[in-house]
């Protein structure tokens, strides 16, 4: 069964939900002086924001390309690769709806493993014509789970998300109340998505893509090809974590594009001028695990 509910529900103020984008405050502009880094290491525990829910700072990601690099390794060497994650001290890790078959495969990796010593954040697609719920459960049985610790709306991409995921919303507010989800928020792509996330009281977690570079990060076109607007994303993180909310990043390595140099610069950036709470990387081998690793202790020091 899943711990015991860390918050009351609350009643969310709908109205929230299609406030305006607010106006940029005073973020940290690419190049600043970084925030002083935050004492610890990649698999301290850290709190993610109002949701309450406690996670390693290093998540293990599961959709590289949207999973296709995970599913290749086989179950056999997906178990294993996680194993070896866990043996390190990583306890979070994070799959979505839309990674194929990266819900069973975990679900398979982590059995017998005690649930309540590590956390899955899940990511649903807000479909139309489908039952929430029934999601909500098809997704436990194939992750052989009872909860999720997060679930979060996945691929929200244009500025009416607020209100057109609104059922969506209500939906994980009720498997809340079920307790097969401790906590919520949701995953953007692209600045007018992004642009929604500041003001949003429904939020508790926000995903966000990260990195010094701009590479596969958001710009006004989520669909572009081109560098992403980096200081415009890190003005939207500081206020989203001001505001209470728990900020995971993705997009670390620039979709696997990154040198090893690139890829330490960038878990610097994340934490140390971003000033996000975790980051979840995908793998494909140990080595890239222990390298992660590293870095992310590195960017701490």
């Amino acid at each position: 069964m899943p711990p015991c509910s860390r918050r009351t529900r609350r009643d969310f103020l709908r109205t929230s939900l299609a406030a305006g984008t607010l106006a940029m405050s005073g973020g940290l502009p690419l190049g600043a002086l970084p925030l002083a880094a935050p004492r610890g290491k990649a698999t301290d525990l850290v709190t993610l924001g109002r949701s309450g829910v406690k996670v390693t700072r290093l998540a293990f990601g599961t959709g590289s390309f949207s999973g296709r690099v995970q599913r290749e390794l086989g179950q056999a060497g997906f178990t294993r690769l996680v194993r070896h994650a866990y043996d390190r001290g990583i306890r979070f890790f994070e799959t979505a709806e839309s990674y194929g078959e990266m819900h069973r495969m975990l679900g398979v990796a982590l059995k017998g493993i005690p649930r309540d010593t590590y956390q899955i954040m899940s990511k649903v697609t807000t479909r139309d014509g489908v039952d929430p719920q029934k999601t909500f459960d098809q997704l436990r049985t194939l992750a052989n789970t009872e909860y999720f610790d997060i679930m979060l709306l996945h691929w929200q991409h244009t500025a009416s998300w607020p209100t057109e995921s609104a059922r969506w919303q209500d939906a994980i507010l009720e498997s809340e109340a079920r307790k097969v989800v401790l906590g919520h928020g949701a995953s953007v792509h692209g600045l007018p998505a992004l642009r929604r996330m500041p003001g949003n009281d429904w939020l508790e977690v926000a995903m966000i893509r990260v990195n010094h570079i701009g590479t596969s990060m958001d710009a006004e076109d989520y669909r572009t090809t081109g560098l992403g607007n980096v200081p415009e994303v890190v003005r939207h993180v500081e206020q989203v974590r001001t505001q209470g909310m728990g900020v995971v990043a993705m997009k670390l390595v620039g979709e696997g594009t990154f040198d090893r140099e690139d890829r330490r610069k960038a878990m610097r950036f994340a934490f140390r001028h971003a000033g996000v709470d975790a980051v979840t990387v995908g793998y494909k081998s140990p080595a890239e695990i222990d390298e992660a690793i590293e870095n992310l202790n590195l960017a701490l020091a």
